[in-house]
């Protein structure tokens, strides 16, 4: 291996070696204390150390990096006092996530490092979001963040790729390429010669490094870094290395070829880098055992801290206020002049002022920019705020979730437009193991409102019609919203966008153009959480939201003589369980009505809900009324059979009279 330190200083070369051993000593320790039971799992890095800390000691502090498994060097590089590593790994109260997360499953905004998911690919994603605020805040930075070989094939590699190539934003595509993705050698992964190829492709910037080298991985990534801060565009680099432990120490190696162990062996970064140092007169053999015992008097010292801190004391109530941030509803009451307007335009005026209110708000979705949305809610967007705020996206979903997530950790609001709502399913898993679980993991919120256009009743089929809120209220983490009005969808958008949870924000095609209503001119807000009282009755409580709302409406006032209290739910998370309770208290029988299809549904949860905590209240069964369980057809007739508002009708008849 040939070291060329070039304009690298003798303190750097010997701060490189210091940060090299540090890894390489905890991991020799947490080895033997996974042997003994007291580590529950462990990911080794042993034999990359050079990427980790050749790629951190060229970034500056305030530089975001998002590491994976094996990069214990980038921690320790940011210098994390060693205890609270200690403590994340044994899941005490010192570490990072409370103990809810193990590993490197966590992110701190102290040392600016974001932490991956067992979803490998959406981190990716997360990095450009994060340098996409650097350049709208005008900062000259950098953000670095790590990959391996085998994640490479994952879709949102090449969606983050595609987008921080468009967007010419400054990351630093790590991949460290050791071999094998658990046991899958890297011929059984991709057909071309060199991953770094595929920058190729996206108009990429790309370069390969000997991984095994820190003094090539940091000069080589200091320079670039750099450049990138000057001329900001995206880097791809292949860095050439090995797994010389399993994937996970239960894995093993014995899949690996004996001879290819010894060969990548003779490269260790560290034993090479050391003689190299000792050649040069920066290390003798007494430098390099204080050195080491430095490391181990650390380490000693911030292991038996660890051990001494107590085993973590559970507090129920914490583990469910934690799931999300807390948020402090601030009421901005409506004026008094008001427009009539469509439901379409009361969203578009929302957007608009909350864009005027919050000028870190950044909205990203397909066509939203000069053609101003299939819909044209943001129609003349660009005028006002440009390009910068107002954002094509490519058509990536996941990416796009997950960049929206990197620019909450940088201080943006976001609010990202699925062109329908059935294609959210593209960009679900950011949504549902990212943006939701994250505060409750490591105290990360994600400053997100997802806009989606949702529902049957227009004829456009299966992949265009459906409304799946079900999907996301069974997710602890995310907020649900569903007005059925032009003056509840303005004030409630603009409450979403305060709010800094992350927000579904369904909005009902059918209703866009139909539904009129006078409207507040001026920016106000209204409260998640409560439902609105439609009508005052006796008989029975009917209990909707969004378009079924309209159709009960519309039955009811064909059926004067049905005495009937009719509730919105406007939110379905949090849900309005306080004023359900009461009306089913009141009027003794309950009738939930959803346009989703009934099996797991949100009324299947209401109505349990209800027998649950009212049963004693009630004259009758609950009935839930809802769509078939198919998918929705695209004939005329066959949505009509499929939506659930004449059948509505009928089970109202039958409970009014049970």
């Amino acid at each position: 291996m040939k070291y060329l330190p070039n304009n690298i200083s003798k303190n750097t070369q010997l701060k490189l070696y210091e940060r090299m051993m540090k890894p390489r000593m905890i991991e020799e320790k947490m080895l033997i204390l996974l042997r003994q039971g007291k580590v529950s799992k462990w990911f080794s890095g042993i034999g990359q150390e050079a990427i980790s800390v050749g790629v951190t000691s060229a970034l500056k502090e305030e530089e975001y990096i998002l590491p994976m498994h094996r990069n214990l060097g980038v921690f320790t590089s940011r210098n994390i006092p060693l205890y609270r590593l200690f403590t994340q790994w044994q899941g005490k109260s010192s570490g990072f996530t409370k103990g809810r997360d193990r590993s490197f499953h966590f992110g701190t905004q102290e040392f600016k490092i974001v932490g991956m998911i067992s979803h490998l690919g959406p981190q990716l994603g997360v990095a450009d979001g994060i340098a996409m605020a650097n350049t709208l805040k005008k900062e000259k930075l950098v953000t670095a963040v790590f990959t391996g070989e085998g994640a490479t094939s994952e879709g949102d590699f090449h969606e983050a790729l595609n987008i921080a190539s468009v967007w010419n934003l400054p990351v630093l595509f790590c991949i460290e390429n050791n071999g094998y993705g658990l046991s899958t050698p890297t011929n059984e992964q991709y057909k071309c010669e060199n991953l770094a190829d595929k920058g190729l492709g996206y108009g990429m910037e790309s370069h390969i490094i000997d991984g095994n080298n820190v003094l090539e991985v940091y000069e080589q990534v200091d320079a670039l870094c750099q450049s990138m801060r000057i001329n900001p565009r995206p880097v791809l680099l292949e860095f050439k290395t090995f797994r010389m432990r399993g994937h996970e120490e239960a894995s093993g190696t014995k899949y690996v070829p004996q001879e290819l162990m010894d060969e990548w062996a003779k490269k260790d970064p560290i034993s090479n880098y050391e003689k190299f140092l000792v050649s040069e007169g920066v290390l003798n053999d007494g430098s390099i055992a204080q050195i080491k015992e430095k490391i181990q008097l650390e380490i000693d010292e911030h292991l038996q801290k660890a051990y001494d801190e107590e085993e973590i004391t559970l507090d129920p109530t914490m583990e469910l206020s934690d799931v999300y941030k807390k948020f402090e509803y601030q009421e901005v009451k409506p004026n008094e002049k008001v427009s009539n307007i469509r439901l379409i335009d009361a969203i578009s005026q929302g957007l608009r002022q909350s864009m005027e209110r919050h000028d870190n708000l950044v909205l990203m979705g397909q066509d939203i920019a000069d053609y101003g949305g299939v819909f044209k809610i943001t129609e003349g967007f660009v005028e006002v705020f440009g390009k910068e705020r107002v954002r094509n996206t490519p058509i990536c979903e996941s990416a796009i979730v997950s960049a929206a997530m990197g620019l909450s950790i940088n201080k943006m609001k976001v609010m990202v437009e699925m062109q329908f709502a059935d294609f959210v399913s593209s960009g679900f898993n950011p949504i549902v193991n990212y943006l939701a679980k994250s505060h409750y993991r490591w105290g990360e919120h994600a400053d997100v409102v997802v806009r989606m256009p949702c529902g049957a009743g227009v004829g456009a089929g299966p992949f265009h019609s459906q409304t799946n809120e079900a999907w996301f209220t069974k997710t602890p983490g995310l907020k649900v919203v569903y007005p059925a009005f032009p003056y509840d969808a303005k004030g409630l958008l603009a409450t979403a966008i305060n709010d800094p949870n992350p927000v579904l924000f369904f909005e009902h095609k059918a209703l866009y153009r139909s539904m009129y209503q006078d409207v507040p001119e001026d920016y106000y807000t209204l409260p998640m959480g409560k439902a609105s009282i439609l009508r005052n009755g006796s008989d029975v409580t009917v209990v909707t939201y969004g378009a079924g709302v309209h159709w009960a409406l519309e039955i009811l006032d064909s059926q004067p003589e049905i005495n009937a209290e009719l509730l919105d739910l406007r939110t379905l998370q949090p849900l309005d369980l306080e004023a359900i309770y009461a009306s089913v208290k009141k009027t003794g029988k309950l009738i939930i009505l959803q346009e989703d299809s009934l099996f797991g549904g949100v009324a299947s949860d209401i109505s349990a809900l209800v027998m649950e905590n009212c049963f004693e209240y009630l004259d009758a069964p609950v009935k839930r009324v809802a769509s078939l369980d198919t998918p929705i057809p695209f004939a005329k007739k066959l949505e009509q059979n499929y939506l659930p508002k004449e059948r509505f009708f009928v089970a109202l008849k039958e409970l009014i009279e049970y």
